[in-house]
């Protein structure tokens, strides 16, 4: 078994380069049990990076910061267990200036976002008036999913618990705030649910999404936040419309549980990871497979893709270029892709990884270990075409059956839609 096609050259791909890493302490008596870096992200305007540290633990960073101190001192930079902790209702602090600092969230983290508020975006309750809380345009929130099914809102300047949000039953796998500044957070959970959360009506749970038989593990919106994607156990992968809360379709395909999934940038484009060694890309308008990145050579039969192997994707990520994907398995690799491609073209060493994610300006990719490290590489770069370029502004505004009904050549139709 390979873990490229054959007609690839291992050796010929390119390594990615690595810009840092920041290693979580580890007590002499730690057990590895609970130490596992579960999700990292990226604050939307680059300000912050998060990531799980393990043991109920999360920390900030100021990302620019992080970035100047891997030049300066080298790529390694171990995480003193004695920074400043802030306590949990401290209000204290100079606002919108980032600080290195740790939330203890009260049990094991599993899923973080961040979320900003665009103040002209109205909240979808009508007695505004009686909110308790009242979100600025330099609000920024941290979005905490633990162990016991609570999610913890905090002040991401201040350390400030400001909403806990208590419905979900077991485990709350991943959250993920609309990007359109409205405040409403999904959240995934074990308890087999998504539930939508308005948290400009003080964190009012709005709908409750049905349909998921086993577990979910993760969720996204599309960039207009119109659309949810939803995967979990049992090959599920859910599409949903955000204005109705209806199930617009199911996608057939994978051959084992479904771990991971992103849109591009502009939309048109869906991927998804699943432990049956491969990351298919969609077109979430029309439900077809438009690509399929192979971690397993040759691709393994469906009964052997649906049991035990070394190739189980764990996550998968979507470049703001729209051009590059990164995804993270089992055989110790980091693999980025390219759209267009069926092979890497650039990959890196990584042991137990389990989660990663784009830096704001899509330079650099973070992946988590179950040690509850990070590690950064820099990622494949090129001057998008025009074309691709052209392609990503009509495509955020239309969709394939839109695309489709233009008056042009079907070779353009072909491109617009991803096709070739």
């Amino acid at each position: 078994m390979a873990s490229f096609p054959p007609r690839v050259n291992e050796k010929e791909i390119v390594r990615s380069r690595t810009i840092g890493e920041l290693l979580a302490p580890a007590a002499p008596f730690d057990k590895k049990c609970g130490r596992e870096n579960w999700t990292v992200a990226f604050a939307p305007d680059g300000s912050y990076f998060a990531w799980s540290q393990g043991h109920r633990t999360v920390k900030l960073v100021p990302w620019s910061q992080s970035l100047k101190n891997f030049l300066l001192h080298g790529t390694k930079n171990v995480i003193n267990s004695s920074s400043l902790r802030l306590p949990r209702q401290n209000s204290d602090g100079q606002k919108n200036k980032p600080r290195e600092h740790i939330i203890d969230c009260g049990d094991i983290v599993w899923s973080l976002a961040f979320g900003s508020s665009v103040p002209e975006k109205q909240s979808r309750c009508v007695n505004i008036e009686w909110h308790r809380f009242k979100f600025g345009q330099d609000q920024l929130l941290l979005a905490t999913g633990l162990n016991n099914g609570r999610i913890k809102i905090w002040d991401v300047y201040t350390g400030k618990l400001l909403l806990n949000l208590v419905d979900h039953t077991e485990v709350v796998r991943d959250l993920t705030f609309a990007p359109d500044g409205s405040l409403i957070l999904v959240s995934a959970s074990r308890d087999k649910t998504l539930r939508v959360w308005d948290l400009k009506d003080d964190g009012n749970m709005m709908k409750v999404l049905r349909g998921h038989q086993n577990w979910v593990y993760s969720c996204a919106f599309s960039p207009d936040s119109s659309m949810l994607c939803s995967v979990g156990a049992s090959k599920a992968v859910f599409l949903w419309n955000m204005d109705k809360y209806t199930m617009i379709r199911k996608l057939e395909g994978h051959h084992h549980d479904v771990v991971a999934c992103d849109f591009s940038p502009d939309g048109a484009l869906l991927a998804t990871a699943s432990y049956d060694t491969r990351v298919y890309i969609w077109d979430p308008h029309m439900g077809d497979i438009l690509m399929e990145f192979g971690h397993l050579f040759p691709p393994p039969t469906p009964i052997f893709a649906g049991g035990a192997n070394d190739r189980w994707v764990r996550a998968v990520s979507f470049s703001h270029d729209g051009l590059h994907i990164a995804s993270l398995a089992d055989d110790k690799m980091v693999r980025f892709w390219r759209i267009d491609e069926d092979y890497p073209v650039q990959i890196a060493p990584l042991s137990n990884g389990l989660c990663c994610a784009f830096s704001t300006d899509g330079s650099v990719l973070a992946a988590g270990t179950q040690d509850g490290s990070v590690y950064f590489w820099a990622t494949p770069r090129q001057v998008p075409s025009l074309q691709h370029l052209c392609r990503m502004s009509i495509r955020r505004v239309m969709s394939t059956q839109e695309v489709q009904e233009l008056p042009i050549p079907s070779k353009l139709l072909e491109f617009l839609s991803y096709r070739i």
